[in-house]
Parts: C-alpha cells; structure tokens; sequence
C-alpha cells in the first residue's frame, strides 16, 4: 500500500515526459508559419487595405467589382503585399487576387462566393447606418441544409430560411418563395452573398414584409447528376435559349415542380396553393423562373425576374397562352416582376422582353437601375419584390 503512490507519481511523471517528447515531435514536423496576414481590413472611411503573403511572386495584383480593372499590389520586405483602395460604396464585393498570373482566393479570409467553378473571396464595406442586407438586432430566422431524393436516382439539396417564430408558432402555416441563383452558382449563392435571410428578417421586423419560408435550390441539376455518377460537369451554356438551354431548363424545371415542391409541402409547414408560392431567380435563374412559372401558372402567382428575358421568339413559340389571353394572365398573375441594370450585358434582351409583354398587354411591374450583372443589384432587386409578395 505504501508504494502505490510512488508507482503512481512515476507513472505520471513518464506520461508527462511521454507527451512532451511527442509535441517536440510533432512541432518539428509542422512547416514554419509565416507572418500573420490580416486582409480585408474595412477602415472607418470605406477605405479597404487587402494583404497576400507571396514571398517569392514578381507581381501581384487585385480584382474586385468595386475597381474599374485590376490594380498592382506593393511588396514590403516580408513578402506581404498590400494596397488600400476606396473609399469603396458600402455593399458587399467579390474579390481576387492574381499571383504572376494565376487567380486565387484571398488565404486570410473565410468568406467565400459559392461557385462551381472559381470561388472569389467577399468583402463586406457596412454603410453608416445598416444596410438592408446587413446583421442587425431583430428576431432572426433559420437557414436549415436540406437533401431530397431528385431525378435520376440523385440526391438533390436546398437552402431553407423560415422565418422568425416558424419554430415557436408550431400551428402557422406560412407561403413559400422559391428563389433560383444563377450560372454557376449554388443553393448557397442567394443566401451568402445575396444575404435574402437577412434581408427579410430586416423587413419582416419593419412590418414590411410578409413572414415567408425561402427555398433556395441548385439550379443546375445536371452537373449534380453527373457529378454523382462520377462524371465531369457539362460545359456552361453558349447560348441563353438555344435547345441546350430550354432542354436543361426543362430539366431543372421538373426537378422543381416533381421533386422540390412536394419535399418541402410534406417536410415544411407551408400553405400549399398557388396564390402562396412566388418563384424567382437571377440571370440563368432568372430564364428558368420565367419559363417554369409560365409554364405551371397552375402553381405560382407570383413570378419574379432579375436580370433575365425571355426573346419574343420563345414566347411566342413556347408560351404564347402569356400573351396571347392576356385578360387570363392579369388575372392569373399576382404580380410578373423584371428588373435589370443598365450596364448589365443583358439589358437589351430584358428591353424587349418587356416591350413584348407590353405589346401584349401584360401587366408586369419593373425595376432598371444603374450597374451590371451583379449580385450588388440582386439584393437590391430581392429588397424590392420580397415586400410585395403574398399581399
């Protein structure tokens, strides 16, 4: 008995020693650590100072849709190279870094555009006072991961925000918005860089918008399709309504209508009739948002465009019934929005899908401001519809 104590105090001591010997080990293995990066850093004067640690690089360069083009980054004695642009409008940006001529992601940053191809890092410039789509002391919603069984055997995976109370108020049933991102984005594109879950609970606090749940799917169920099957992802589209595009368009499309829908009404608290679902979408989920709910007006009343036409080809060969009963649309049709920047590529397209509808007396609201095909303008165009929906 005497000698337990010693036998336990030499145990401990050889453990000691045991796991001292294994973190000099394991130290030693690890590669030396560089210098810490701080990048983005948001000033008080919307000024942005980006850093990327490339010792060894000739030339570094910055990308951001808030430059006119790249600029040329200055190397310190470290390797850290840096600038400070701005002061830059408060939005949140995608940005890059181009090293001897090679793009990437920024290394220090956590936040990430969602993307099937390259992933551009995001910096958030916050306004004086918050913006629409910025973190702010309200009841916030839930953002939930979803995976459903889709088409062809494959499993398929939405975003769902539900509103604040969804969880508490276990008797409301609440409409439901499906929202589509666009080419080459994924079901996490609207609410990373979109913020939509923000941008309702801001609006939803204000009285301004309706409580609603959000459906976010992927928009491109082939790639997904493939991917799963282990083979490589079909090239992006080279035309926006040649037969590839309708075809995929017709794909996503059932995918929606056969295989979302009925997931989210049997998973979801929703009310499940057409004047309680509004579909939207930007730029290629855009194109399928209008061909999906004017092909099922059985299913949505509410329909919602952002920088996406339809030519009046396609509509007067696929969906003539639009304009062809107009009194039928009007009355079918809560509300047909169509929003574009005038810088965005694909204005003139959205001109004449609008002169279109108007020569057919369609009623439709609409939205043109100033910028590109940018997700600066999707939050913006999202702000404005989604207060609009279900009233």
């Amino acid at each position: 008995m005497m000698n337990t104590p010693k036998k336990m105090q030499f145990n401990l001591k050889l453990t000691v020693l045991w796991l001292l010997c294994c973190g000099v080990h394991l130290a030693m293995a690890q590669p030396p650590r560089g210098p810490l990066v701080i990048s983005p850093q948001v000033h008080a004067d919307k000024t942005v100072t980006f850093r990327y640690l490339a010792p060894r690089a000739a030339l570094v360069k910055l990308s951001g849709q808030f430059l006119k083009a790249p600029v040329e980054m200055a190397k310190d004695s470290i390797g850290i190279w840096s600038i400070t642009v701005g002061p830059v409008n408060p939005d949140i940006y995608p940005y890059s870094f181009n090293v001897d001529g090679v793009t990437v992601m920024d290394p220090a940053n956590v936040a990430f555009f969602p993307n099937e191809r390259f992933k551009a890092s995001l910096v958030d410039v916050p306004g004086d006072t918050p913006l629409i789509h910025a973190l702010q002391d309200v009841p916030h919603g839930t953002i939930t991961y979803e995976y459903y069984p889709s088409l062809e055997e494959s499993t398929g995976s939405v975003v769902v925000y539900t509103p604040p109370g969804y969880d508490k108020n276990s008797s409301t049933r609440y409409p439901v918005f499906y929202l589509i991102s666009g080419t080459t984005d994924t079901e996490e594109t609207f609410f990373k860089v979109g913020k939509v879950n923000f941008i309702l609970d801001n609006l939803i606090a204000q009285g301004k918008a309706k409580p609603m749940i959000v459906v976010m799917p992927y928009g491109n169920p082939m790639a997904r399709i493939a991917e799963q099957n282990l083979e490589p992802k079909p090239a992006d589209l080279i035309s926006r309504e040649g037969d590839d595009a309708i075809r995929r368009a017709k794909l996503f499309e059932n995918d929606l209508i056969n295989q979302v829908i009925p997931y989210i009404e049997k998973n979801y608290r929703t009310i499940s009739d057409r004047n309680s679902r509004a579909i939207g979408g930007f730029s290629r989920g855009g194109g399928q948002t209008l061909r999906a709910g004017f092909g099922n007006l059985n299913t949505f009343a509410w329909i919602c465009s952002y920088s996406a036409g339809l030519s009046p080809a396609e509509m007067e060969s696929n969906y003539k019934h639009i304009g062809g009963d107009s009194k039928k649309t009007n009355d079918q049709l809560k509300l047909l929005w169509v929003s574009v920047g005038t810088e965005d590529f694909l204005y003139k397209g959205n001109i004449e899908f609008m002169d279109y509808l108007k020569s057919k007396n369609v009623n439709y609201k609409s939205l043109i401001t100033g910028g590109g095909h940018t997700w600066m303008n999707v939050k913006t165009y999202v702000a404005e519809t989604v207060q609009l929906l279900f009233k």
